[in-house]
């Protein structure tokens, strides 16, 4: 029996006694012929059926195969818009990496800067308990009594330049605009290099007169963050994804490099600096000790010794040997992340060190692409869309020839990258050295630092309490304290 089937828009299937027979048409000819036999024995109704779901079968697949067959001069556009419709985030690019570290960096600045400007008039305003106007006064008369160069490259800040007759208006001012800034590009995830540029700077004028109380190792660690911040946007372009301007490699690898040096400077300075490191008994009283507890510190210092004996030798491990997957291929590397993520999230809900640890998550993020990042977009539309349409294009050869703006950029890219190698010749150095030193500048725009915690672990409690007993505060009698009551955070 000959059967013909025959739909309007759909491919005519030959039938002849089990025997199939399958044309697919273009316009002008023939592309194939598909010979199927189907299962001989089987009952007429069967048959029919089988038959039936086979045309349809291969009437679905073949008309998605026509989608794609194009001829003549459309033959570039239909294979365009075929591997466009079918792509996924493919792997070694950062268009969607570059836009997670600015919002990560534009939370640490909102958080910096929200600080400042509820403690700096306390801290060091006109009535601060160290003035930065009277630290200013002293640097001023220390290279010559002259607003110059020189006082500049000593001290870096902006505050040069403005009016010290309200000192206080002055510490508002700076931290308001990095709180406006910082929280446009947190909440846009839009940036470019004279907003992040403003933002370093004007923390960095912070920074250079906080004295005592801006120099901990996160202030530091976030100048040189925003610093490198600064090379992952265009210059004037408000975009998520700015076609025209690529994220770098040399400038992801920068941030690779900061948190292979925070790693290895923590550990090895631990292991350096205080014997309890190595014979495993640090955390046997770490969460007593440690600058600010959290409530979550008390029960993890009820852990039994062999948990603490685990939690400084994991310790070591992401320390010491994960930063070094960083070098190896892309599955590790985001191993390396990932471990360091968590790490910091462990530290985040133990103790209580400001934002460093959360400061510290931020480079850690440079060691996933857009493949493994691309959860944390919406699909089908926004800047994860825009991303695909991009490796889609890139897919297809349609790439943009490159202008002479992004030939320019490469020229400062590679020597962004020529530079922070240059200034890493000395904290490579203090690394490999036995007397390294930790939370360090050796350039005085902090752009390149050495890292560390805990190189001293703080002393048991019962020592402390043992030598107050043994003092002797006769002296203290007859002196008058005066109490200051300003709100002052830890």
């Amino acid at each position: 029996m000959l059967t013909l089937y025959l739909t309007v828009g759909q491919l005519p299937v030959l039938d002849y006694d089990g025997i199939q027979f399958t044309f697919t048409f273009s316009q002008k000819h023939v592309n194939h012929v598909v010979f199927r036999v189907s299962n001989n024995m089987a009952t007429p109704c069967e048959s029919s059926e089988s038959t039936l779901r086979k045309r349809r079968f291969e009437q679905s697949k073949t008309t998605s195969n026509s989608d794609g067959n194009c001829s003549g001069d459309d033959e570039g556009a239909c294979k365009y818009e075929r591997k466009k419709k079918s792509f996924s985030l493919q792997t070694g690019t950062y268009w969607l990496t570059r836009i997670v570290l600015l919002r990560s960096i534009a939370f640490i600045y909102f958080v910096a800067f929200t600080v400042a400007y509820n403690q700096n008039k306390q801290l060091i305003g006109e009535r601060g308990l160290m003035p930065c106007k009277d630290y200013l006064l002293s640097v001023k008369r220390y290279v010559g009594g002259k607003i110059d160069m020189s006082a500049f490259a000593y001290t870096p800040s902006i505050l040069w330049f403005l009016d010290w007759t309200d000192m206080d208006a002055n510490l508002d001012g700076i931290s308001l605009v990095g709180m406006v800034v910082s929280g446009f590009v947190l909440v846009t995830g839009m940036a470019n290099m004279v907003m992040m540029t403003t933002l370093w700077v004007l923390y960095h004028s912070l920074v250079s007169v906080g004295q005592l109380w801006y120099s901990f190792g996160w202030e530091s660690q976030l100048l040189e963050t925003g610093f490198l911040g600064i090379f992952l946007c265009p210059v004037w372009s408000l975009s998520q994804v700015p076609r025209r301007c690529p994220p770098s490699l040399i400038s992801i690898w920068t941030f690779r490099w900061l948190i292979v040096r925070i790693m290895l400077g923590a550990g090895l300075i631990k292991i350096r600096g205080d014997r309890c490191w190595k014979d495993l008994t640090c955390m046997d009283f770490h969460y007593e000790t440690q600058p600010v507890p959290n409530p979550m510190s008390y029960y993890m210092h009820q852990s039994p010794w062999w948990f603490h004996r685990f939690e400084v030798l994991s310790n070591h491990f992401i320390e010491l040997i994960v930063p070094f997957f960083t070098f190896l291929r892309r599955r590790m590397c985001m191993v390396n992340g990932t471990l360091q993520v968590l790490f910091q999230v462990v530290l985040i809900v133990s103790g209580n060190l400001s934002f460093l640890n959360w400061l510290t998550i931020v480079p850690s993020l440079a060691c996933f692409d857009d493949a493994s990042l691309g959860f944390l977009f919406s699909s089908g539309r926004g800047a994860k869309q825009t991303v695909l349409d991009l490796q889609a294009e890139e897919a297809a050869g349609r790439t943009h020839k490159p202008t002479r703006g992004m030939l320019i950029r490469r020229v400062v890219n590679v020597a962004l990258g020529v530079l922070i190698g240059y200034l890493s010749v000395p904290v490579v150095l203090n690394l490999l050295s036995s007397k390294q030193v930790m939370n360090t500048s050796f350039d005085p725009l902090r752009i390149v630092n050495t890292y560390g915690a805990f190189g001293r672990s703080p002393l048991p409690p019962f020592i402390p309490r043992l030598l107050v007993s043994l003092l002797d505060l006769s002296y203290l009698h007859g002196l008058v304290f005066r109490i200051v009551s300003q709100n002052l955070s830890p």
